[in-house]
């Protein structure tokens, strides 16, 4: 597994789902916050994936252009990134508009019917 990754489980688990997935969680929030949509978040996360390679080179002496290194932290990053998106528009739009919408999950929302 440590081939693949490039580096170590803990640094792993410390760099790529601790500290980057602290700040693909909140890229998801601030763009879900602002309206902007889906692709701006995926971009966001192939910049953060590159930022979380460079922090694995720098601090633990891990391997920097390892590609599958980079998809499965971009991959990682990218679901807690779409996760706390959905999360907060689903929160966002029904609160906004509680006379339309209703909730029906953590992710998701419908369209209310008439009584």
């Amino acid at each position: 597994m440590e081939a693949l990754l490039g580096t170590t489980i803990p640094v792993f688990v410390g760099v790529t789902v601790i500290l980057t997935g602290f700040a693909a969680f909140m890229t998801g929030q601030a763009l879900a916050t602002t309206w902007k949509p889906l692709w701006h978040v995926l971009l966001y996360c192939l910049l953060l994936g590159l930022a979380d390679r460079f922090l694995v080179w720098a601090l633990f002496q891990g391997q920097m252009l390892l590609l599958s290194g980079y998809l499965i932290d971009t991959a990682v990053i990218m679901a807690v990134a779409i996760s706390a998106y959905r999360l907060t528009l689903a929160r966002r739009v029904t609160a906004q508009y509680p006379w339309l919408y209703q909730r029906t999950g953590p992710f998701c929302w419908r369209k209310k019917t008439p009584n």
